[in-house]
């Protein structure tokens, strides 16, 4: 089935966007008529190949599309990313940011560079494309007299939603992704940006550095990293503008809505508590809710890897 154009005239910029689930939105974003920013880290600020061929197929099959090389871990690359958006088409509509590397260690043994590069990449290489973005969104927003139609996407993990052994540091800048999606969302309403949070299900280096080439490809491969890009392009496109401030994990052909720190029970009385009266009241806090970390979801992992995941 051909893709309807509907993002025809939108311009997208898509972090980590030369492999994986990244390379998967580019394509969908250009089918749709999107022009598209592929950026990946290279070397000095040029793009890598990947993002270079990634670029050179979209514009082969009619796309419109140059890749960008610039680090988005920092405040410099992350404002020339923008910039470069700007200067190629001469505005911005689409922010997907996708970029993100694992250090995996046990705390005892984690590194400080080990925790400053995950948390430099994923975190900060969220939020500091997404500032330039809003600077802009900001501005032309008051040379128009009128709030812009523009999307934002981040990329969580269910090692953010959930926590996960030996990935604390990749486990703190994915949920620092998802509370960056609702304060953002609250934040740019007033310009007319809704920002949304995804968390992928997919095949790809991370998980496979991870779990292990998993999954079986016969038949409908749940683990395609192509399948999450359907509904990135459905968030970002015009049929997707009501919702802001969610969250969500997909793969395969699910898409799951999230709510994370909801208020689940309260204990209260008049006074200040003593420790023996709340070490009788936290059974009423907890009732029949267990009081150890809940189980990491069932994502169809192999059993061992599912079980070292709940230990």
């Amino acid at each position: 089935m051909t893709e309807v154009p509907d993002l025809d005239g939108r311009v997208a910029v898509v972090t980590g966007g030369a492999r994986g689930v990244g390379l998967g939105y580019c394509k969908q974003l250009s089918a749709r008529g999107a022009q598209v920013v592929v950026n990946d880290l290279g070397e000095d600020g040029r793009p890598p190949q990947e993002a270079l061929d990634v670029a050179s197929d979209l514009r082969a099959t009619g796309g419109h599309c140059v890749a960008d090389g610039n680090d988005v871990s920092t405040w410099t690359g992350a404002g020339a990313l923008i910039e470069h958006a700007l200067e190629a088409y001469g505005q911005l509509d689409i922010l997907i940011c996708n970029a993100g590397i694992l250090r995996d260690r046990v705390i005892a043994t984690m590194s400080e560079q080990e925790w400053d590069a995950v948390i430099n990449v994923n975190l900060k290489g969220s939020f500091a494309p997404l500032h330039f973005a809003t600077a802009h969104w900001r501005e032309h927003s008051k040379q128009i007299g009128a709030p812009v139609d523009a999307r934002v996407v981040l990329t969580t993990s269910e090692a953010g939603l959930y926590g996960n052994a030996s990935q604390t540091n990749y486990a703190a800048a994915k949920a620092g992704v998802a509370a960056i999606g609702v304060a953002a969302a609250r934040e740019l309403r007033r310009y007319g940006v809704k920002v949304n949070v995804v968390a992928p299900r997919a095949r790809t280096r991370l998980t496979i550095g991870t779990f292990g080439d998993f999954g079986d490809r016969s038949g409908f491969d749940y683990w395609d990293p192509d399948n999450v890009a359907p509904w990135i392009a459905y968030l970002v496109g015009p049929n997707g503008g009501h919702i802001s401030g969610q969250t969500f994990v997909v793969g395969g052909g699910r898409v799951e809505l999230m709510e994370g720190w909801q208020r689940v029970s309260v204990i209260e009385q008049d006074e200040r508590w003593l420790v023996d009266e709340l070490s009788q009241a936290s059974s009423r806090l907890f009732g029949d809710r267990k009081t150890v970390p809940p189980r990491f979801p069932d994502m169809g992992l192999p059993p061992s890897v599912a079980m070292a995941a709940n230990q």
